[in-house]
């Protein structure tokens, strides 16, 4: 018989009791520099890839000023669910820590104001259809001349170069072109496309990992005399996914191998699976070690499964129907609080599938931080209201990154940049009464 199932929480106090935990002497004295403070990034992107790609570089310490555009501002701000003030809470995420400043990029005094801001930027991140940027003369080569060291970030479907470089890419359509979406599904069924839009994030981190290795690159390319210090980071959304696909291309290369779907499993490691439980509620376990697998079949009670024939990986590849079997025939008697303290108790990693009230309430996430809590508007005066935020990763343990404050209100730094660049106030003003500029309105 099986003992009773304690929730996971206190199985995770116990490990903690009787293991300890790793430590690290954190400073957080807030006069440490952020890695990326002094940095001043102007972006020039709008929904997910390139506004993704700032956050994460005004999350560790750099300046961005986000340009959208007057009236409308940047679409995301619009998409998905609304909350009091009619802006997406999504917004308030991706666009923490940003300076918005609203511009018509149609118009050419409103290209002539973002061209100044590119000059006094130290990375400019964009990513409009390929070809917009020097259509409105903001092109590299139209800034490198005034700014040789700046790190001009680009994301794009298709990449600056090759054939497809002109077409627009969805991060959707990347997915499909990177042979993702084929391997994301069930053997026999349309692909399956997962509930985010991973490409356009995938981009955005590898944009931002770009504009960091050029920034590094670029002190390294000055001590070298070099006239241009600076350089294009060319991002690829299919790329970015191609770079998350393991060995599928060697394994074809090397074996005329083309990996297929494979629903819940991964190809060749026997057992890894979600498992179904009591409840509607289903389990991943991953009991793909050699030692890790002889402690689940002893924990389910199916040593007879350990034996020879069983004994390594390419054993059990051999029986991977019977042994998801034997392992779901287990797993469904049982609840998941259930199975996941007795699997942890013989130390074969499995853990339950969250959701988002899941992820929000869990006790491990809460205490590593990553639920931040900040405020929209103002408590002062009655308007403002709480919003829960993930924080970032990686985690620094002596400069940690932070969220200032969440994504501003339309235009609400258009006054403060503008005068930054040496305009009066009467200048801002009449740029606003011709629609080439917008600021918030209290």
């Amino acid at each position: 018989m099986f003992k009773t199932a304690i929730p996971v929480h206190r199985c995770v106090r116990r490990h903690v009791a009787e293991h300890g935990v790793r430590s690290f002497t954190t400073t957080t004295d807030s006069k440490l520099p952020k890695p990326l403070e002094g940095v001043k990034v102007l972006e020039l992107g709008q929904l997910i890839a390139g506004p993704f790609c700032a956050s994460i570089l005004g999350y560790y310490g750099a300046e961005v000023i986000k340009i959208e555009p007057p009236q409308t501002g940047d679409p995301l701000r619009k998409w998905r669910h609304l909350d009091l003030d009619g802006q997406s809470p999504w917004f308030r995420s991706l666009g923490r820590n940003k300076k918005s400043v609203c511009v018509d990029l149609k118009s050419e005094q409103g290209r002539s104001l973002v061209k100044k801001l590119a000059l006094q930027s130290d990375v400019l991140v964009e990513n409009f259809k390929p070809g917009t940027m020097e259509k409105w003369g903001l092109g590299p080569d139209d800034l490198y001349g005034d700014n040789p060291g700046l790190v001009y970030t680009r994301i794009s479907g298709y990449g600056g170069t090759g054939p497809r470089s002109s077409l627009p890419g969805f991060a959707s359509v990347s997915e499909g072109y990177s042979g993702f979406r084929f391997l994301n599904g069930f053997p026999g069924e349309a692909p399956v496309r997962p509930n985010l839009s991973l490409g356009d994030s995938l981009a955005g981190l590898h944009a931002a990992l770009g504009a960091i290795l050029g920034l590094y690159g670029r002190n390294k390319l000055a001590k070298a005399g070099a006239d241009r210090p600076g350089q294009v980071v060319d991002v690829a959304i299919h790329e970015a996914m191609l770079n998350m696909m393991e060995g599928v291309i060697p394994e074809y290369d090397r074996l005329g191998v083309i990996r297929q779907p494979s629903g819940t499993t991964v190809t060749g490691i026997v057992p890894t699976n979600t498992y179904p439980c009591k409840g509607g509620k289903y389990v991943i376990i991953g009991g793909n070690g050699d030692s890790i697998y002889k402690r689940l079949m002893k924990t389910i009670g199916r040593e007879d499964l350990s034996g020879p024939g069983y004994e390594t990986n390419a054993d059990r590849v051999k029986h991977q129907e019977k042994l998801d079997r034997a392992i779901a025939d287990w797993t469904s008697q049982h609840d998941p609080d259930h199975v996941v303290q007795l699997l942890s108790d013989a130390h074969v990693p499995a853990g339950m599938i969250n959701d988002t009230k899941d992820i929000v309430e869990d006790e491990h996430i809460n205490a590593r931080g990553w639920i931040e809590t900040m405020t929209v508007g103002s408590r002062e005066d009655g308007r403002g209201w709480d919003i829960k935020l993930p924080a970032m990763s990686p985690r620094l343990v002596t400069t940690p990154g932070e969220t200032k404050w969440v994504g501003p209100d339309l235009g609400q730094h258009t006054t403060e940049v503008l005068t930054s660049l040496g305009l009066s106030a009467e200048k801002i003003q009449e740029l606003e009464r011709q629609g080439i500029v917008a600021s918030l309105k209290q």
